[in-house]
């Protein structure tokens, strides 16, 4: 459980003072004297580029703006909307508010059901081909035209792809660079042209619809979507918000046209503001600090003109504050009142995946209550039918308004318009349809990689290095096109591929073999060779890659050596030799360097650069670096391992590099030896012998360091570990990955009824204190689907170190659950208290049964204070 929060005065005196003291860099959302009237919020003002300024501040909102939009009502449009709503049956008007996967429906159904639009997810692609054509994203792009406009209605369908950056899940696709690297280079303009080139490539294969940007304005880096925010400061995100707009819309002001496709401002709201940088987890803001940190990128990319906004999977929770507004898939406070109401939005408002389902009483094929709030088109992957055929029903039976019904149709119908679809041909007859020239922009992305390089240190000018160095290459990411673009790319997590899944793309390494000479550049990942003899080794390490869920901490500290150790050994092996040590560091977020920063005579941050790392290699030669480095940091980089949330109005923000910093490359600052004190592995209090104060995360969407899965049976009760793939399978028991609360999120296991097997996670080789969890009045809390329920005994147990354990009863458990929905299980570790020595826990989550039973299970945790909530289960009602 999170710290109470500060009352909002104290916050406020933090934030004033933040701003006095670093001089009014930092937008004033701290408490100050109220405007005597609310600011006007419309276009922003431009710089001399003809672009949104990132300005020196921003004014104090006292409440959510009306926003002008640039794509006003059409009254022609109007009366033409009204006409085909008042003509449309509760069928046909259900369809359009449902958004199905590719992988989950065919263009018959889409007829048949009148469905308004589809989506791929990540990793998705035509025919289930990672390598899927230009042409075979067409020809499904086509039949699901032809299929909408088979319909009684002949409303044009809408396809939605998650283009993050660049049209990434597609083969063959230049990917930009991602958005914190795009954030440091503090360019507008730069930004518009990216998401320009972004509509083009997503228009060459036949999608009409980019869920992008991301607007998050990210507090604590532990979150895995950190690298999909621009920046932590919220005047930044303004500027971008309004220029990706326009970049992707094309600068509509009418019609999209043939040079843009619909944007997504997403996620609407507080994304980026989750307590420990939880991802989906509870943003407990005050409603000034939503108004004027989370809000500000929305301002910008309403003004410009957004048609949709995606709702958040993130909670907005502070009891403290009065605010219970929950999921804001649910809230009609958020969606209704405040994006539609004071804000103005006229566009629609989608779901994200499955994000219904999260709703307190919903289902990811029922949610009265989400609809209600304001969700306008619902993302349902997978359960689309039984969605449209509840939505029916609860319109029918008075759950949902048939007013709300037609408001939605209305806000789809509007953006179909103002996208020209209703007048334009099929997909693959558009402009830039099938070119090649539309999917690849290498010099633009190529230039975006140079503006974003951020040098944090250069003891002795050691770079640019001479046109003719002679330089070793060390380091895993140097040659791997797949750690340097990262998340959402070709797949959901960026995990799987390969350089040959990339043609056309250039590593870091082959940029710096155009850039020296192939006859100059020497490779040894592994670091092993003597760097004696050459002008600079050049070490390319970092993070590999992650996207939402699994790339959180969670707990884990920032240090970098602890999550990748591999890196520090490499750099071990070629410092101090003599030679100067030039480390490139790919990575989606700041982390704790420290001890590989004093094993660098010059470091850079190179984020996630894309397809164009040599953009990465131009920057460290002379005269291929454009007038050398200018990316400035847009996140403050920490310097201490526990060092987060770590932002300019954090209290006793001290920064190892603050927000802004970055080496030009002929800066003479040197970086003396940073402290290198060790880290502990894990942040916050966990209990020990006292009070834990923060959830133990198990297992969520992965396992969680130090935990991880295995399945036992007599075929092997020394257990098997679930892979990677989240795939086990021994006679007795098998272990398929699941969605319960989101995409692949859970793990479905299935006990077969051949014998006594388990599900469990365990520490392998070592235990845990958590006698803090006791202490706290914790429970073991989780997740679950039943599918089927347990015919014998079920029990689930936590383990000292076998033989040592404790049980309760949980045939009931199971049994009584609702069979296909998800429900949250609450045990209070007290009713493990016998027989279980909670300073030494190896096996903290354990399923068994010896006869048939199938669930899934999602985001298993302890978690302080549980056995105190009301939905907790009794003690006395899982004995026997």
């Amino acid at each position: 459980m999170a710290r109470p929060p500060r009352s909002p005065r104290a916050r406020n005196r933090v934030a004033l003072a933040a701003l006095v003291l670093l001089g009014g860099l930092l937008p004033a959302h701290a408490a100050q004297a109220a405007p005597p009237r609310q600011p006007d919020i419309g276009r922003p003002a431009l710089d001399h580029n003809g672009c949104a300024r990132v300005e020196n501040s921003l004014p104090t909102l006292s409440d959510w703006p009306k926003v002008d939009s640039a794509m006003p009502r059409n009254p022609v449009d109007e009366r033409r909307i009204k006409q085909i709503v008042s003509g449309m049956s509760l069928e046909e008007k259900v369809g359009q508010m449902t958004q199905p996967e590719i992988a989950a429906i065919t263009p018959a159904e889409v007829t048949q059901y009148s469905i308004g639009s589809v989506l791929n997810g990540g990793g998705s692609w035509p025919g289930g081909n990672k390598h899927a054509s230009q042409q075979d994203w067409l020809k499904l792009a086509d039949s699901y035209w032809d299929a909408a406009r088979a319909t009684r209605t002949k409303i044009p369908v809408i396809w939605g792809i998650d283009a993050v950056h660049g049209n990434n899940n597609v083969y063959g696709s230049t990917v930009f660079p991602q958005n914190i690297a795009l954030g440091a280079a503090h360019d507008p303009c730069l930004v518009r042209d990216v998401e320009n080139s972004t509509a083009r490539q997503i228009r060459s294969t036949g999608q009409d619809w980019a869920f992008a940007p991301t607007l998050a304005v990210v507090q604590d880096d532990r979150w895995g979507r950190t690298y999909e925010g621009f920046s932590e400061d919220p005047r930044i995100t303004r500027a971008y918000g309004y220029e990706a707009m326009n970049g992707l819309q094309a600068g509509a002001r009418l019609r999209i046209g043939a040079n843009g496709v619909i944007g997504t401002a997403k996620h609407f709201i507080g994304d980026g503001g989750t307590t420990n940088g939880q991802d989906q987890g509870v943003n407990a803001s005050s409603e000034a600090d939503m108004i004027n940190i989370h809000g500000q990128g929305y301002y910008g990319a309403l003004a410009a003109g957004a048609q949709t906004v995606m709702a958040s999977f993130n909670s907005w929770t502070n009891p403290a504050l009065g605010i219970n507004e929950g999921k804001i898939h649910g809230s009609d406070k958020v969606l209704n009142q405040i994006l539609k109401g004071k804000m103005g939005f006229d566009g629609l408002v989608v779901s994200d995946w499955n994000g219904i389902g999260q709703v307190t009483g919903c289902t990811n094929s029922s949610c009265p209550r989400a609809i209600n709030a304001g969700i306008d088109v619902v993302m349902v992957p997978n359960d689309w039918k039984a969605f449209i055929a509840n939505t029916v029903a609860q319109v029918r039976d008075g759950e949902i308004p048939m007013s709300r019904i037609d408001d939605a149709v209305t806000r789809i119908l509007r953006v179909k318009m103002r996208a020209g679809l209703f007048e334009e041909r099929k997909p693959s007859e558009r402009r830039y349809a099938g070119s090649p020239d539309a999917l690849t922009d290498k010099a633009l992305a190529r230039e975006a990689v140079r503006k974003s390089q951020t040098l944090l240190k250069n003891n002795g000018n050691v770079l640019p290095l001479a046109r003719n160095a002679k330089v070793l290459v060390v380091g895993k990411s140097a040659d791997s096109i797949q750690n340097q673009t990262g998340g959402w790319t070709l797949t959901w997590q960026g995990t799987g591929n390969t350089n040959a899944d990339f043609p056309g793309a250039t590593s870091i390494l082959a940029g710096l073999k155009e850039d020296l000479g192939t006859a100059n550049v020497t490779f040894d990942p592994a670091g092993t060779a003597d760097p004696k003899g050459y002008d600079a080794v050049i070490a390319v390490i970092g993070e590999t890659p992650y996207a939402e869920g699994v790339g959180d901490l969670q707990r884990k500290s920032l240090e970098a050596a602890k999550l990748y150790p591999e890196d520090l050994a490499v750099l071990d092996k070629v410092s101090g030799k003599g030679t100067p040590v030039v480390t490139v560091y790919v990575s989606g977020r700041p982390l704790y360097v420290n001890k590989e920063l004093n094993r660098s005579d010059a470091f850079v941050a190179a984020w996630l650069p894309g397809t164009e790392g040599g953009g990465v290699a131009d920057m460290l030669v002379r005269g291929k670096d454009h007038g050398g480095y200018r990316g400035k940091l847009s996140y403050s980089w920490p310097k201490s391992a526990c060092q987060t949330p770590l932002n300019p109005w954090s209290p006793g923000y001290d920064p190892l590099f603050a927000l802004g910093y970055g080496l030009a490359s002929n800066q003479r600052t040197t970086v003396g030896k940073l402290d290198e004190t060790e880290g502990p592995s894990r942040c916050g209090s966990t209990g020990g012998g006292g009070t834990a104060t923060e959830d133990l995360p198990i297992y969520d969407r992965t396992d969680v360091a130090p935990y991880k899965s295995f399945i036992g049976s007599a075929s092997n009760w020394g257990g098997t570990e679930i892979g990677p793939d989240g795939t086990a399978s021994h006679p007795e028991i098998n272990v398929v990955p699941a969605d319960v609360n989101v995409q692949g999120d859970g793990l479905k296991a299935t006990w077969t009824g051949t014998g006594a097997a388990q599900l469990y996670s365990q520490h392998p080789g070592g235990t845990d204190d958590l006698r803090g969890y006791l202490n706290a009045d914790g429970a073991l809390e989780f997740d679950v689907i039943v599918h089927s329920p347990p015919v014998n005994r079920t029990v689930v147990s936590l383990h000292c170190v076998y033989p040592c354990s404790s049980e309760v009863n949980a045939t009931k458990l199971f049994g009584d659950l609702p069979a296909g929905q998800k429900s949250t299980v609450k045990i209070p570790l007290s009713c493990f208290a016998s027989g279980l020595d909670f300073e030494s826990i190896d096996t903290p989550f354990l399923v068994y049964t010896d006869g048939p039973f199938s669930a899934s299970f999602a985001n298993v945790r302890w978690s302080p204070g549980g056995a105190k909530d009301p939905d907790a289960r009794k003690c006395s009602d899982l004995t026997g």
